[in-house]
C-alpha cells in the first residue's frame, strides 16, 4: 500500500471520492483542506482531511477520515492517522487534535497515538490529542461514553466487545510513504 500527502492547506486539491463507497465523501472536495490518501495497486482506499486549528496554529486538525467500505476493519485508518501523525509533527505541528463521533473511529485514534482528552464538543464528539495523556482509564471511559448513544449495529458490538478492554498499542507508521505532497507549502509556519 502507499501512504501519500497529497496537499498541505490552504493547497487546493479536491478529492472526488465515490459517496457510496466512502463515509464523508462530500467533504473531500473542500478544496482548502489538506488531504492525504492510502492508494492499493492505485486505488484510494482510504483518505483523511485536515487543516490548521483556528485558534492555535501549532495544532492542526484532522476534520475527517474515511475508508472505503469493503477495506473497513483491515487497520488501514490508523495506520493513515499514524502518517499524517508524523508528518505533522515533521512539519512543526506541536499537536494534532480531531473530534471523534463514534467508537470505531476513537479506536482507529488512539492506535494513531491520540487520546481522549476529557473535552466533547458540541456536537457530541470526544475531543482525542497527540498532547492528551494515554491512559487506560481515559481510553475505557471515552469509550463508555458510546453506549447510550444510537450506534449501528457494527458500533454496538465493537463497544460491548471492547468493554473492561486494555488501551491499544500505537500503530507503527507505514514504512513505504511518500515524504511531501507535490502542492503545498514546505512547512505550516512558512519557513
Amino acid at each position: 500500500m502507499e501512504y501519500a500527502i497529497l496537499a498541505w492547506p490552504p493547497a487546493e486539491v479536491p478529492l472526488d471520492l465515490d459517496h457510496e463507497r466512502f463515509a464523508y465523501a462530500g467533504k473531500f472536495v473542500i478544496s482548502s483542506t489538506g488531504k492525504a490518501v492510502v492508494r492499493d495497486d492505485g486505488e484510494i482506499v482510504a483518505a483523511a482531511a485536515f487543516d490548521p486549528d483556528r485558534t492555535d496554529a501549532d495544532c492542526l486538525r484532522i476534520r475527517y477520515v474515511t475508508v472505503r467500505a469493503d477495506r473497513r476493519g483491515e487497520g488501514i485508518g490508523s495506520a493513515l492517522l499514524r502518517f499524517v501523525v508524523d508528518r505533522a509533527q515533521d512539519r512543526g505541528y506541536a499537536e494534532v487534535k480531531a473530534g471523534v463521533n463514534n467508537p470505531i473511529a476513537y479506536e482507529a485514534f488512539y492506535k494513531a497515538g491520540l487520546a481522549f482528552t476529557g473535552e466533547r464538543t458540541g456536537l457530541a464528539e470526544l475531543v482525542c490529542s497527540t498532547a492528551a495523556d494515554r491512559d487506560g482509564n481515559t481510553y475505557r471511559d471515552g469509550l463508555d461514553s458510546y453506549r447510550d448513544r444510537d450506534l449501528s449495529e457494527r458500533q454496538r458490538a465493537f463497544v460491548q466487545s471492547h468493554e473492561g478492554a486494555d488501551l491499544s498499542a500505537i500503530v507503527p507508521a507505514p514504512a513505504d510513504a511518500d515524504s511531501e505532497p507535490a502542492t503545498g507549502d514546505s512547512n505550516h509556519r512558512g519557513t
